[in-house]
């Protein structure tokens, strides 16, 4: 679990890959550059950890790109002390990016190898968030709404019903909308019933898994 010079040279070269490619909140560029993503990948990524792409993980599931994981975040607009909730928790990276910049994250798994290994490995690295859950993304986590915002990390063919109505009025559901590519849409809650959408170009996620049990 070593963090070393290289890596952290590494990380700054990163963060200016993102500069140049449009990120601009300060908080998730510092996140990322203080994030070590060479931990969160399997042995054979190593090397290209910092390297803007998505790898392959456990449960045939991906890691983000870097750029994937800023953009959703900076598109929440979300700051120090809101709380948010993850659907897709993955690798844990998105995770550590909100808890890195001060946000109460909940977060829900759908893939159980994922789920217990995200669970174990995150302490590790000093990330605890409020609350992981092996269970239903689709669904949301409604006990513990309302939410500033909520972010989801796998391409979604529709948009949950669920998930929009735990958000707090003022807050940001951020999906990537579609089959085989997506679009990733920002819904604004506006009033109990009203939202404003915005679309942010293509993206493309592996599948947002629904319990069909």
């Amino acid at each position: 679990m070593k963090d070393t010079y290289t890596h952290k040279g590494k990380r700054k070269q990163l963060v200016e890959t993102l500069k140049a490619k449009g990120i601009e909140n300060k908080a998730v560029l510092e996140a990322i550059n203080a994030i070590p993503r060479h931990l969160f990948m399997d042995s054979g990524f190593i090397e290209h950890a910092y390297v803007d792409k998505a790898f392959p993980i456990a449960a045939d599931q991906t890691i983000s790109q870097p750029y994937t994981v800023a953009r959703q975040t900076e598109l929440l607009e979300v700051s120090k002390g809101d709380k948010v909730l993850e659907i897709g928790t993955g690798s844990g990276y998105q995770t550590a990016v909100l808890l890195e910049m001060g946000i109460t994250v909940f977060s829900i798994e759908r893939q159980n190898e994922l789920f217990k290994k995200t669970k174990r490995f995150l302490p590790k690295l000093g990330y605890r968030p409020k609350r992981l859950i092996f269970g239903d993304g689709y669904k949301g986590l409604p006990e513990e709404a309302p939410y500033d915002g909520i972010v989801v990390t796998a391409g979604a063919p529709y948009v949950p019903k669920p998930l929009m109505a735990q958000l707090k009025i003022g807050g940001k559901l951020v999906i990537p909308v579609g089959e085989e590519n997506q679009i990733m849409t920002v819904f604004t809650r506006t009033s109990e019933k009203e939202f404003e959408k915005e679309e942010h170009g293509a993206f493309r996620f592996v599948p947002l898994l629904e319990d069909k049990n």
